[in-house]
Parts: structure tokens; sequence; C-alpha cells
């Protein structure tokens, strides 16, 4: 059965690097000897080089917990046509010890530095490959947070900038301010099912990506599954074997292609729904409400919730979600309901930073090419960071109202 694929049945040779995140890393399969992989890529899970030593329990692994939570959770929210077929492949610690050797190197430096493949996991996940296929052109966009907070639970020094301000706007005041590429994208224009506002969104996107060469990691594009940059693209565009010119012309092509892709799905209102109705006390109210229900470790805050929901717990809130949730009075949030606003917080996180794949055509154009639009990096978020959320959240805004100056994010 596919869903339980042994990843030795094919050659490490076979599997090329796409991408990563912070967690999980993709290699696209380009044999031809398997039919099973064809079409696929082969998600695995990463350690830190620091951790390189940890041995795992000699107990059956269980199944990757994304593939889980996606048949569990995510796919009770989000239609099954915008995502990605997941199943189980079975790994070996030699057949992975080769790939690392034949592909670490096609990683970014920075990324080796600081982890590389567990080769000790015994079971990894095999997914759609969205950004495959000879000639085939992808661009993935990771949105981010797409609505500003109500006022309910924000602070008086916060809620003048919270209710004005995106976070995401906010939160890159404070990385340019730490070093990083600037950006006037703002979400809330992507977001908005406008069409002005939205090509507005995807220029900035385009132009932070030019000027960062590639290393924004909220938008890329893809030719054959491979990811281009700006500075590695030489050769006009004639056939589907030659790169892909950075020009205005290329640029607004792509502008047009992906504006009228996103005019026509409902990919965005979902994810930007999902993200508002999951977190209705924003991250303040719900540090509030914890703290009336903590005992001895009320003092630290956020930063003292651990103890991670089971499989079960989650089932529990989709259906609570689909339901009662929706009728309780959020302003006024009842203590006995935190262990279910803590779950909603992570789950809206999870949608606050998924991505989204748009395959927008061939680049040979006489060719016909299916597009669409789907949404990956769906994983489920630790309540240990919860914490660490909340402080960023404080952070982000005291030094966002050293700026002199606010934006108006329109919603």
């Amino acid at each position: 059965m596919a869903s339980r694929l042994q990843v030795a049945d094919s050659r490490p040779e076979d599997w090329v690097y796409v991408s990563e995140g912070g967690a999980t890393i993709v290699f696209s399969y380009r044999g031809t000897e398997n039919p099973h992989f064809k079409g696929r890529v082969l998600r695995l899970r990463k350690v830190h080089l620091l951790d390189s030593s940890a041995v795992h329990s000699g107990e059956e692994e269980p199944d990757d917990p994304m593939i889980a939570f996606h048949r569990d959770v995510i796919s009770y929210l989000v239609p099954q046509a915008f995502l990605p077929d997941l199943d189980v492949i079975l790994l070996n610690e030699s057949w992975l010890d080769a790939l690392e050797r034949l592909r670490d190197g096609d990683r970014p430096l920075e990324r080796r530095q600081k982890d590389k493949i567990d080769k000790l996991r015994k079971k990894g996940v095999l997914a759609t490959d969205l950004v495959g296929g000879e000639g085939i052109v992808a661009v993935e966009i990771k949105p981010k947070w797409g609505f500003l907070p109500r006022e309910h639970h924000l602070s008086q020094e916060t809620v003048s900038n919270k209710t004005s301000t995106c976070r995401f706007c906010m939160h890159t005041y404070l990385r340019s301010q730490e070093g990083s590429f600037p950006t006037d994208y703002c979400p809330m224009d992507l977001y908005s099912h406008n069409e002005t506002r939205i090509v507005k969104a995807i220029h900035s996107l385009w132009d932070a990506w030019v000027r960062s060469d590639g290393s924004l990691n909220n938008f890329k594009i893809f030719v054959s599954g491979k990811v281009v940059k700006p500075s590695h693209v030489r050769a006009p565009l004639s056939t589907t074997r030659e790169p892909l010119i950075v020009t205005n012309s290329f640029k607004e092509t792509v502008t047009e292609t992906l504006t009228a892709l996103l005019l026509d799905t409902e990919v965005l209102g979902i994810i930007s729904s999902l993200q508002r109705t999951l977190d209705e006390l924003d991250i303040e109210g719900l540090a509030k409400l914890y703290s009336m229900t903590a005992s001895d470790n009320a003092k630290s805050g956020l930063a003292s919730v651990v103890a991670d929901p089971t499989l079960e717990d989650w089932r529990d809130f989709v259906a609570c979600y689909q339901t009662s949730y929706r009728t309780w009075d959020h302003a006024n949030p009842d203590p006995k309901h935190i262990q279910y606003y803590l779950m909603s917080y992570l789950l809206s996180a999870t949608f606050k930073d998924c991505s989204i794949i748009l395959r927008i055509g061939q680049c040979d154009q006489s060719l016909p090419s299916a597009r669409s639009v789907s949404i990956i990096d769906l994983d489920l978020k630790p309540m240990n960071k919860l914490g660490g959320w909340e402080e960023l959240d404080r952070m982000i805004v005291e030094r966002y109202k050293t700026a002199g100056h606010q934006k108006r994010c329109a919603p």
C-alpha cells in the first residue's frame, strides 16, 4: 500500500532538494523506476546539530504527528481540494545517510550550520508535489496574519497600535531595526480580495524577493521543482529547459496570473477566517484568562503552559469549535474554557504561519497546465511556544511605538 511505502524502494539519487523550514526538509522525486513516488515529495524531520547523538527509543515509532493532525483536525476545517495528500513512508538510516551526503550541499549554508536530517527516524511523510513537473512555474507565499484584533482584551498601552497596524507590519519594523531586509508588504492587502491591493501586495513581495536575493521566506518561485533566485537567472525565456529572466515583463506576467488566481479562490478567505475566529482573545487576553485559572505558576504567565493536548483533545476541540464555540461570549470569556482557548490560539498560530502554493502554468505557453492553489505547512504548534509568543508580542508593540509614526493597515 502507498501509505506504507519503503523509502528504500527508491534510490537516494532520485530525490532532489526543494526547500526546508524550521522543523522539516523537503525532497522531490525525479526518478522513473517506481510509479508510487511519481508526483510526490518526501518530507523529513530535522534534528539540531547539537542533538545529533540523541537515540530514539526502541519502541514502535508512531506515524509523524502531521499526518494524524491533518486527518483529524485540519481536514475538518479546510476543504480537501486545497490540501496535499499525506501518507506514511518507512525510512532507513543508511538510505537517509546516503541522501544527506548527496544533497546536503544544496541546502542554504545557514541551515546546514544549524541542523540536519534526523536519520534515526523510522517514519516520514510522503506528500503531493505541488511545485514539481517539467517546466511548471509555481509560487509559494506565506501570507501571515490577515486580521486586526478586537479591542476587548487589549491594554491601553497597545490598543491604538494593534487596532490600526497589523501584526506583520509592526513585526517588520522590529526586524528592520535588527538588520533584516525591509519590505513594504502588508498581508491585509493580499487578503483584501481587492485587485488593486492584491497587485500592490504581490509587487511588494516581489521587490523584497529581489532585494534580498530570495532570502526572505515569505515569497519563493519554483521552476520545474527548483527554487529560483534573482541572482541565479540569466538566460531569456524561450523553452522549458532555460531559466527565467527576472525582468519587469516577467514580474507583471507573474503578478497578473497570481492576482487572477487569488481573486478566483476562497483559500485566503478560509485562512483569514480561521486565524481570526481561533484568536478571539489576542495573546494579551489569553494571558489574562490564564492568570485567572493558574495557581502557583500564574506569575510566570503563559510560559508555564507546557502540557500538549492529545489527539483526542484536538478531536474534541474541533467538534466544539464547529458548534458551541461560536456562541460563546468571547468578549467575556469563561475561565472554565481556558484549555480550549489555549488550543484555539495554537491552531490560529498554525494558520498564521502556513504557506500557499500557486501553480501558475508552464514556461512554454503552448503547453496546457492546470492552475491551482493549495495550503501547506499546517504543522501543529506546541504549548511551550506560548510564553515566547507573549514576550515577542510585547516587544513588537513596544518597539513599534518608538517609531514615532503609526501605519494604518486597512482591513
